[in-house]
């Protein structure tokens, strides 16, 4: 079978999910400013898990009913959202929210690993096993000899964001499962089970906080979780139905130069040469994943 294509309509659904993912970084440096990565890891997943109830109420989707249907969102529940959210979100602690959003960005590469190994329709061809060596290779670039001196902060940081991205991977082949339900659904119910898994991780690792955040910590909180994974998720099943796994995870492509752009200009962040030759190469990686300026320059 076939690997499926994107078109206009895919391209432009991955655009706005691009576009509320490379905010997302900015966001969390912001809450983490009066909040531990846990509880705002809970905080985005129960106020993404109510705005879409609402929506799934509101239009009368059908609803998970079996106990099937809840073992599959909690199982993508925590590939998509509990693992990764919490790596990223502890790995913003000791990196900047440009560096994690660049690591992110290898998600693509793992994803055609996995898919390679778990879907039948979707077998890496050798084009796409370049593109793995070339953002493999980024990886290295950017963490760098920072391995050779021990583990720092910085450097656990690196490796917990990139452990975000093999959960993406696997959350993307194991998605093609929930195509039975409506996407808000899907979303609706994955985030649920999120919440639940991330409630007692919360106050077991980080207590009852002390005091209540102030309104940009809040403010935060809220868009993480309404537009970064309610709104987000709708767009995300769609176009893991409509274009397959592969070509979802190529929102990581575009996710760096916004959150680079949004870190630079109010985090005051800086990226070092090595984290751009590292961006380079995985860029490259990921065009070759994608294949069409390769396949376009043969056409020609």
């Amino acid at each position: 079978m076939a690997s499926k294509q994107m078109g206009p309509v895919e391209w432009g659904l991955l655009l706005g999910l691009s576009a509320q993912w490379s905010a997302t970084f900015f966001f969390v440096e912001i809450g983490l400013r009066e909040v531990g990565p846990f509880w705002l890891v809970f905080g985005r997943v129960a106020f993404g898990a109510a705005t879409l109830w609402i929506l799934v109420f509101a239009t009368g989707a059908v609803r998970p009913k079996t106990a099937r249907d809840w073992r599959d969102l909690a199982v993508m529940g925590l590939l998509n959202n509990a693992i990764p959210f919490t790596l990223i979100f502890w790995g913003q602690v000791h990196i900047t929210a440009g560096l994690a959003s660049i690591l992110n960005a290898t998600t693509p590469i793992f994803g055609v690993i996995v898919a390679h190994l778990m879907l039948a329709d979707e077998k890496a061809s050798p084009l796409k096993g370049l593109g793995v060596l070339f953002g493999l290779a980024g990886v290295v670039v950017l963490i760098g000899p920072d391995a050779l001196e021990g583990l720092s902060g910085s450097l656990w940081g690196q490796i917990a964001v990139i452990g975000a991205a093999v959960s993406y991977a696997l959350a993307g082949s194991f998605g093609r499962r929930l195509g039975r339900f409506a996407p808000p659904v899907a979303a609706a119910g994955m985030l649920t089970c999120s919440t639940v898994m991330m409630l007692p991780v919360a106050l077991i690792a980080e207590g009852v906080p002390q005091a209540m955040p102030g309104w940009a910590t809040w403010g935060s909180i809220v868009v993480l979780g309404v537009a970064g994974s309610g709104v987000a998720y709708i767009l995300y099943f769609q176009i893991l139905e409509r274009a397959g796994a592969t070509n979802l995870l190529l929102v990581t492509f575009l996710i760096p130069p916004g959150a680079i752009l949004l870190g630079v200009l109010f985090l005051d962040e800086t990226l070092m040469m090595s984290s751009i030759l590292g961006l380079v190469l995985i860029l490259i990686g990921l065009a070759c994943v994608d294949g069409r300026i390769f396949r376009r320059k043969v056409r020609t």
